[in-house]
């Protein structure tokens, strides 16, 4: 375990010099994303309006750690840590591209954080723009504290020559004394936003009259998604016009609010990707504005939550409301002790499964027309995607699903054999 440990400090240390090389002979905008919730949807929206009019380097998943940072960079893919030749060739070939033009004017990165103190590695990266979508709980086993959250997430803001924040979820409190442009969707700030059915109203800095904006991005974490989009495009100095049409193109990615065909006329809000308490309760108001025979409700347990857990997953199920919601289904064992009872208290029908399989079995045999079925879990011990699975009309639409490589399957396999 040292040895590899040491090993991967190694590659590590290689890998940002010849990141930092790139960056010394070549004139690259660096925007990197961070936060506690929101950072691979916000990321992909910047990334895709900066598409439409420059040469933009990005990553579609969440290569966020200190080791796939650098390969967004020289685009290449995480092999095994252990695989020697397939890293030594990564290396080789990184070299050989630093003597040939670079052909991007724009890097969008990804960084996060598992705990206190790892932000502070991508200080190399010297970022000309800090995107920050949020201060809010996340690996709470490490971090225990809000306060430690926020002291990590706006470590970059340090070493960055312009960070824009999102403020609405990120209070005032800790960004005392920072240098700051602002986004929000109801406070005074330098962009804002305001969501009309399915349209955008959005204000840039410095012009009176607000864009509005066709969105196919649902719900209110949509909205702020595409606000963060249009941010930069401002700062970056393109035209409203251009800001404007490159929004309208946004579309969900898999397993961050997309919607799908369920069985029998149903339709399934696909949130599978991960849950945190913020993410949750923003998916849970989307469901409720949707005019429906009826809601149903797939919550998984949400992970790494540490001794905030408990309090946690009861908020979620306090928020679980009764007159909206036809049943609750809860996936993972955090949820049925904690989500469960809280929304039982709170008046809803709830039933709980420690297996997205035979939640999705029990769903199916409950799907009518009309229905809208919310799915939002975090990863290990609940992939909710694999109940979203049995719900959908057509079963080509899997292919939509996060996490259905060979290696997914088979690690779900081995957490949930009987299936």
């Amino acid at each position: 375990m040292q040895f590899k440990k040491i090993g991967k400090n190694l590659l590590c240390a290689l890998l940002e010099r010849q990141v930092k090389q790139l960056l010394k002979q070549n004139k690259v905008y660096v925007i990197v994303v961070g936060g506690s919730v929101g950072k691979t949807s916000t990321k992909l929206a910047i990334a895709s309006t900066l598409s439409g009019w420059t040469e933009v380097i990005y990553q579609d998943g969440n290569y966020n750690d200190r080791l796939t940072v650098p390969l967004v960079f020289f685009g290449q893919t995480e092999p095994s840590i252990l695989n020697v030749f397939a890293w030594a060739k990564i290396l080789l070939a990184n070299q050989q591209a630093l003597k040939q033009p670079y052909p991007y004017k724009y890097a969008v990165i990804e960084i996060g954080t598992d705990g206190p103190g790892q932000l502070a590695d991508f200080a190399y990266l010297e970022p000309d723009l800090y995107v920050l979508t949020a201060i809010a709980d996340e690996h709470m086993e490490y971090f225990r504290t809000i306060d430690n959250v926020a002291k990590e997430e706006l470590v970059p803001a340090n070493f960055s020559k312009l960070t824009l924040v999102n403020i609405d979820n990120a209070a005032s409190k800790y960004l005392e004394g920072l240098d700051y442009l602002s986004y929000s969707s109801h406070s005074p700030a330098d962009y804002i936003v305001q969501k009309l059915d399915q349209k955008l109203e959005i204000t840039l800095k410095g012009n009176p009259l607000p864009l509005t904006i066709e969105t196919k991005l649902l719900g209110q974490q949509g909205a702020m998604i595409s606000l963060a989009a249009a941010s930069v495009n401002h700062i970056l100095g393109k035209s409203p016009g251009i800001i404007q049409q490159s929004l309208q193109q946004l579309t969900p990615v898999a397993g961050r609010m997309q919607q799908l065909n369920g069985l029998k006329g149903s339709l399934i809000i696909d949130d599978t990707y991960n849950a945190s308490p913020l993410a949750t309760r923003a998916a849970l108001d989307v469901l409720y504005s949707y005019k429906a025979g009826s809601r149903i409700a797939l919550l998984g347990s949400m992970n790494e939550l540490g001794q905030t857990s408990a309090a946690a997953h009861a908020s979620i199920g306090k928020y679980c409301d009764p007159k909206k919601l036809t049943l609750v289904v809860t996936i993972g064992s955090e949820a049925k002790k904690y989500l469960a009872p809280a929304a039982k208290k709170a008046g809803c029908q709830v039933v709980s499964f420690l297996s997205p399989y035979e939640a999705g079995n029990y769903l199916a045999s409950l799907v009518e027309k009309d229905m809208v079925i919310l799915a939002k879990g975090s990863q290990n011990g609940v992939f909710a995607e694999e109940a979203v699975k049995l719900l959908l009309a057509d079963k080509n639409d899997s292919e939509k699903l996060v996490r259905q490589s060979r290696y997914w399957l088979n690690v779900k396999s081995k957490q949930f054999p009987a299936t």
